[in-house]
């Protein structure tokens, strides 16, 4: 039986998300029956994160166990082949038998955008969240310094969940601006149910002048999903890289 690695790419905005759902169309599911087309073969595809529905990808990391002697580029041909335009195999890889996409993750970089001026976007209206009041994006990175670290961040998760561990390491947290538009990016070893979107959310709030940069830190030791602000919508967020040992 051999493992083999995905990195995919995907537009989420059709897709109820990553995990299977009975009657939605998800990412994983697109995955499993292109695999099926190629191998005739059904086999479980996990994926390093459960990205939300309308939430994107440009480094997704997947796995599956199967009994087929196939290159890495023939996988990457044939499951293209297979898959609808929305989705697509960047590369393939045949990993030892203790890889598991999830679990042997050792971190995750996500990035949210932000279109911030007065008119809507036409172009970007499905990867992006439109802000039309200026946003003080130095107040906003004033505001994520007090994330950085190990902190218990249940009160940036949404519930239900299945997690029962709270605990991440956030490792880096910037918010830049480019002209109109902001990009937020954040790496750590783990994240929470929509965490990113309700940081987000809430950091918003302080760049609106809502709250205060100094609120941050008030919410983390709150542990709570109310004392924060809410959660960002899913189009803005991209999960970009997942590394491995």
């Amino acid at each position: 039986m051999s493992i083999i690695k995905l990195i995919l790419e995907y537009d989420g905005t059709a897709y109820a998300g990553w995990q299977r759902q009975p009657g939605r169309p998800t990412i994983q599911e697109a995955v499993e029956a292109a695999i099926a087309g190629v191998t005739q073969i059904n086999a479980t595809v996990i994926g390093a994160g459960r990205t939300d529905a309308g939430v994107h990808a440009l480094g997704q990391v997947a796995s599956f166990r199967i009994d087929r002697d196939m290159t890495p580029r023939g996988w990457t041909r044939a499951l293209n082949a297979h898959l609808p335009k929305s989705i697509v195999v960047r590369s393939a890889a045949l990993m030892p038998d203790t890889f598991h996409a999830r679990y042997s993750a050792q971190g995750k970089l996500y990035e949210y955008r932000i279109l911030n001026r007065p008119e809507r976007p036409a172009v970007e209206r499905d990867y992006c969240w439109h802000i039309h009041q200026p946003l003080d994006d130095a107040a906003m990175t004033h505001a994520g310094l007090a994330l950085i670290g190990s902190h218990d961040f249940s009160s940036f998760q949404t519930q239900p969940t299945d997690n029962d561990d709270p605990m991440c390491h956030l490792r880096q947290f910037t918010v830049l601006r480019e002209g109109d538009r902001l990009r937020i990016e954040a790496y750590a070893d783990r994240f929470l149910k929509q965490m990113i979107r309700s940081i987000v959310g809430t950091l918003v709030e302080v760049g609106l002048n809502r709250r205060t940069p100094e609120s941050l830190r008030t919410i983390l030791n709150a542990r709570n999903r109310s004392a924060a602000g809410k959660t960002a919508p899913p189009q803005g967020l991209f999960l970009m890289r997942v590394d491995y040992d």
